[in-house]
C-alpha cells in the first residue's frame, strides 16, 4: 500500500472502533502498541493499524 492510499484516523475514531476511551488509545500510542504521526498537537493512526490490533486481540482471545 502506497501512502497516498493510507487512510488516517483521529483518535476519536480509533477509540469508537475499539469501544475503547480515547485515553487508552492515547497509552497505546505513547507506549508504541499503536504507530502512530503526529500533526501538530494532534495524532492520526493508520486505519491498517486499528485492524492489526484488533485481529491480534480476537486471536489473543480465542
Amino acid at each position: 500500500m502506497s501512502l497516498a492510499d493510507a487512510r488516517f484516523l483521529t483518535v476519536a475514531e480509533v477509540a469508537d472502533m475499539m469501544s475503547v476511551s480515547r485515553m487508552t488509545v492515547y497509552r497505546l500510542v505513547h507506549s508504541g502498541d499503536l504507530p502512530a504521526i503526529r500533526f501538530g498537537r494532534s495524532f492520526r493512526v493508520p486505519e491498517w493499524a486499528v485492524e492489526e490490533a484488533l485481529r491480534n486481540l480476537v486471536s489473543e482471545a480465542s
